[in-house]
Parts: C-alpha cells; sequence; structure tokens
C-alpha cells in the first residue's frame, strides 16, 4: 500500500522548483581581503583552506541558501541576505542536481528579497505565487529547502502561527540589524540553508519566503510574505529594477506610554523627528517635504486609515507604487490638517 495525501502530491509538484545557492569566491580574492584586514591591524596575512574545500577552478564556498524558480525563463526569488556577499560568483542547482550559473537581477532594498536568473535557455518548471493576503491561523503550510546546507530536498509541515510579526534580524554576527515586519510566523522547521526556499500552502502555491528563525527558541519561524516578492518582480518586468515609493520623513510610532512622556495630544500616528542630531527629519524636495510635512509634526492617517504600531507609515508605503497620491491627516500645534502627496521613487 503506498500512501497518496494531498501533502505528497504538493511535495512532489513543488520540490522541482526549489533549488540550491551556492556562493563561491577564488582563493586569491580570500587572500587579498584577508590581507586587507589584517594588514590594517598589523598582523601578517594566513590563510588556511583544506584542499578539498577548493574546487577545480581555485573557488572555494562561501554561503548559501535556498531558492525557487517562479518562472520558465529561470527566474528564482530568494532572501537579500542569501546573496548579499560582494565579489562572489553565483551556481544554482535543481533538484534533479544540475548545476547552472546564475547572475543577480535585483535586491529589494527594504524587504529581505532577491531576485536571480539561470544562465541558461533551458525552460524550467515554476512554482505558482499565492496570495499571502488572504492566510488564516492555523492553516497548513511546507518549507522547503536544502537544511543546513546539507540536506537537499528538505520539506517540514506545519500551521501558521502568527500573521504580521515584526522581527530585528541579523544575516550573520557581523551584520546590521534589519527590521522585517508582517512576517508569517510558522512553526515549521526553518533552518540555517533553508533560507530563501518557499513556505507553501497545502496545494503547492508559494505563500512566503522562508527567512528568519529565533535562535533558542523551538518552532518558532518568520517567512517574508509573498506579496512584497509580486511588486518586485512586476516592477522588474516593467521598468528593469525594483521601483520602491519615497515619502521623505523620520519618524517614531506613538503608543499610549510614548505620548504621555512626551506630553503629546494623541497616542497614535508618526511623529516626524530626526534620529540623530546630524540627521534631518524631512528630507529636502521629498513628496513629504512638498506636501508641507514638518519636524514634529504627527501624522494621524493615510488615506483614512490610522497609523498605529500594527500599521506602519512603512506598512502603508509597501501597499504603494512611486506616483501614487496619498492623502494624509496631520497634526500641528493642536491643529490638524490634510495634505495629498505624490510618492516619488527612492534613491
Amino acid at each position: 500500500m503506498r500512501e497518496h495525501s494531498r501533502i505528497i502530491r504538493t511535495v512532489r509538484n513543488v520540490m522541482p522548483t526549489v533549488v540550491s545557492i551556492v556562493l563561491t569566491k577564488s582563493v586569491e580574492d580570500l587572500k587579498k581581503e584577508l590581507s586587507r584586514i589584517r594588514g590594517k591591524k598589523g598582523r601578517k596575512a594566513e590563510l588556511s583552506i583544506p584542499p578539498e574545500k577548493i574546487d577545480a577552478h581555485g573557488m572555494v564556498q562561501v554561503g548559501g541558501g535556498s531558492g525557487f524558480i517562479v518562472d520558465s525563463q529561470g527566474i528564482i526569488l530568494t532572501n537579500k541576505h542569501v546573496v548579499n556577499e560582494p565579489g562572489v560568483a553565483y551556481t544554482v542547482t535543481t533538484s534533479d542536481g544540475k548545476e547552472y550559473s546564475a547572475e543577480i537581477l535585483a535586491r529589494d532594498p527594504l524587504n529581505d528579497v532577491a531576485i536571480l536568473k539561470i544562465k541558461s535557455d533551458t525552460k524550467f518548471p515554476t512554482i505558482t505565487l499565492g496570495d499571502s493576503d488572504t492566510l488564516e491561523l492555523g492553516q497548513t503550510v511546507l518549507a522547503f529547502g536544502n537544511a543546513l546546507g546539507l540536506f537537499k530536498n528538505t520539506v517540514s509541515q506545519g500551521i501558521v502561527s502568527g500573521l504580521s510579526r515584526s522581527v530585528e534580524a541579523k544575516a550573520d554576527a557581523q551584520a546590521p540589524t534589519q527590521e522585517l515586519r508582517g512576517l508569517i510566523q510558522t512553526d515549521a522547521a526553518i533552518n540555517p540553508g533553508n533560507s530563501g526556499g518557499p513556505l507553501v500552502d497545502i496545494f503547492g502555491r508559494a505563500i512566503g519566503i522562508n527567512a528568519a528563525v529565533v535562535v533558542g527558541a523551538q518552532n518558532i519561524s518568520f517567512a517574508i510574505p509573498v506579496k512584497a516578492a509580486w511588486h518586485d518582480i512586476k516592477d522588474l518586468r516593467e521598468h528593469g529594477r525594483i521601483r520602491k515609493p519615497l515619502l521623505g520623513v523620520r519618524y517614531v510610532i506613538l503608543n499610549h506610554d510614548m505620548s504621555e512622556k512626551m506630553k503629546l495630544p494623541v497616542d497614535y500616528g508618526a511623529y516626524v523627528t530626526r534620529e540623530h542630531p546630524f540627521d534631518v527629519a524631512v528630507v529636502s524636495e521629498s513628496p513629504a517635504a512638498r506636501g508641507g510635512i514638518k519636524e514634529h509634526d504627527i501624522i494621524l492617517s493615510w488615506n483614512g486609515k490610522k497609523i498605529a504600531p500594527e500599521s506602519t507609515l512603512q506598512d502603508f508605503l509597501e501597499d504603494c507604487e512611486v506616483g501614487n497620491e496619498v492623502t494624509l491627516s496631520v497634526w500641528r500645534k493642536g491643529k490638524t490638517f490634510e495634505t495629498k502627496i505624490t510618492l516619488t521613487e527612492r534613491k
């Protein structure tokens, strides 16, 4: 007897679209980098790499992760942090063991999303992108990838454990912290190496990109909603690059405690303020500046929707495109007014 479950059928359909991404760098380049680092500290440069780690072309693996094919021409979605190493060569291995060179087409400047393309005329199997806005708690999901970079073609099962999560994450110990918002939380096992692989629903539609885990916790993993990638792919096809809308303010999101401490009249909204003394709160010639926004203003709503910790300015920007006109409700010195702003492209 053989099991013929929905999950098994989904795994069979999805697995051919999942790829392993390997980053390699030449030994000579590694020696030069080490020499620069050690030279600044007055130490002699030494590089010891086991011979078995060096391939026939003198290249050494320096990183890697997973991805999944979304277009038959070999377009791949993955995490930005998987492919953020400078000066490397990218090799994609498909589930059948074939290797291809790849190139980076775009990196999302705000989300942990990147788009690659396989250098080949081959037609590849593709995954269907689902609707991450319709997810429900308890919904069955499957996470695909190459666990720990060792166990290829791995799949784990879980449920949607939480929605619209916000976490601060690092690609590694030396990397800067990045805030990721609107994440899907799942108890499906996501391990290092799974990053960039698809999180799919029971029907095999990609609803997220595996992104992060909580170190020291059990069964708490996160995926970036595929909705973010939809916008990136659309921009790439129409404009040849990822375009992100710009408002042009620095701000903090108010809550009750912060409002009381600052003696403000409202406990919600985006308080426009500089982060550091040498910053500016409103970027010169930005849409916000043209719309009359000033430092110490409180932006209360975006197109009539209240701005709060669970729905920040950045969240609203993510749903917009360059050229969209938005209406902001603003509090300033005891008075409230509205201003219309046309979003420009973030440079």
